[in-house]
């Protein structure tokens, strides 16, 4: 599903609106610069680490470990997809109680948050553990039928270290659930956002550029053409976006006059830079050149679109300076040293990725393609998420 999304839980309005028939204090200039340079730093740490450990990913020899490959097909598919299922939901939030949908999303993604953090902390914590700390194999399996004919439904592994980092993620979870706090909705949208960088796989350029081109489009459309995404963002209630209090100098954490940032202007664009991560090492050059690149125009497109909704006082689709800034300074480098062909035949040379239906592992549960949306000014926020995920194509392996 794709839902534009706010903060509502906070209890405030638009910038300069009235709440409660009074007129929030402006943000002091300090406090503007800390939290969109929190946003940005927040932005680009899953985008970072994502990439790394995608490339570990790749190189996964066991069905288990092979990432979700998005192909061409589920490219073009993606954005009318996603426009479908917003309009659903603003449909749905215009015709049933917005309080029982949101505590159904609440439950949804109070399940999705725990597995999403739980992987994501479980290297970290792997270093903690001492060396004889009593680590047992667990399996948890679900099949239907019998004989030749029994198939696997649920095949999940997982160890006593799993489930403390599970036990961990809970106490965020909980702590989330009661009081929908901005660092716990932060803990999860930086789990959302490290696992679709590091779990979703672009097949190659080509198919990368699909995708960020027509999301564009959806992207632009949503926010500028109507008044959809920006009215579901005011009903939705989901830790899918990143959020910094402006005022938080003021308050301390008890702040409440966020600026925002949907997970997909992390995920959408971070995917593309992994896989140009992935491009390089199959060079073979000992370069990061690609990734480097993609990564500097990212932090370009983003400062862009912070500069621009600050000085418009306007939620700006991110996108919208983020495609062309993540696209075309790749392609400028490749021009220059003329690997434009390589870079687009999608015959990467180094790590084997194909597209397989995964074992299961309690760490790495299916998760929901973080939101796609805007980057919204002070407290209203918008996003997008997709419940279809990527697609699972049928595309035969391929190399990088």
């Amino acid at each position: 599903m794709d839902s534009a999304l706010s903060d509502p839980h906070n209890g405030s309005v638009e910038a300069g609106g009235p709440t409660n028939g009074t007129t929030r204090p402006p943000s002091t200039p300090e406090g503007i610069a800390l939290a969109y340079g929190s946003l940005l730093l927040m932005a680009l740490l899953p985008i970072f680490f994502g990439a790394l450990r995608s490339v570990r990913c790749a190189r996964g020899k066991n069905a288990s470990d092979m990432p979700e490959t998005i192909t061409s097909r589920d490219a073009a598919r993606f954005p009318i997809i996603a426009s479908c299922t917003l309009l659903g939901l603003y449909l749905f939030f215009k015709i049933f109680s917005q309080e029982y949908i949101n505590l159904l999303l609440s439950m949804y993604f109070f399940v999705l948050g725990i597995l999403a953090l739980s992987h994501t902390i479980s290297p970290f914590m792997n270093k903690f553990f001492p060396a004889n700390f009593p680590n047992r194999q667990y399996q948890l399996l679900f099949t239907q039928g019998s004989g030749e004919n029994k198939e696997e439904i649920i095949n999940y592994e997982f160890d006593t270290k799993d489930l403390v980092c599970l036990g961990l993620s809970s106490i965020v979870g909980v702590w989330y659930l009661l009081r929908k706090h901005w660092i716990a909705n932060n803990l999860f949208g930086l789990a959302f956002s490290l696992n679709g960088v590091e779990l979703l796989h672009l097949n190659n350029v080509s198919t990368g550029c699909i995708l960020l081109g027509g999301l564009f489009i959806y992207d632009v459309f949503w926010v500028f053409g109507t008044n959809v995404m920006v009215t579901v963002a005011k009903s939705f209630e989901a830790p899918i976006k990143l959020v910094f209090p402006q005022d938080l100098l003021e308050k301390g954490l008890e702040a409440d006059n966020f600026a925002m940032l949907g997970l997909g202007d992390i995920v959408i664009p971070g995917i593309f830079i992994a896989l140009l991560l992935r491009f390089d090492i199959s060079l073979k050059k000992n370069t990061h050149t690609y990734f480097y690149t993609s990564f500097a125009a990212y932090i370009f497109g983003l400062g862009l679109t912070i500069f621009i909704m600050h000085i418009f006082k306007h939620a700006q689709p991110a996108l919208l300076y983020l495609v062309p800034a993540c696209i075309g300074f790749p392609v400028l480098v490749a021009l220059a040293k003329g690997e434009v062909t390589e870079m687009f035949s999608g015959r990467f040379k180094k790590l084997k990725i194909g597209l397989h239906k995964p074992k299961s592992n309690l760490s790495r549960l299916p998760l929901p393609l973080p939101p796609l949306g805007t980057t919204r000014h002070r407290e209203s926020g918008a996003g997008s998420l997709s419940e279809e995920g990527a697609q699972r194509g049928r595309a035969k392996s391929w190399k990088l």
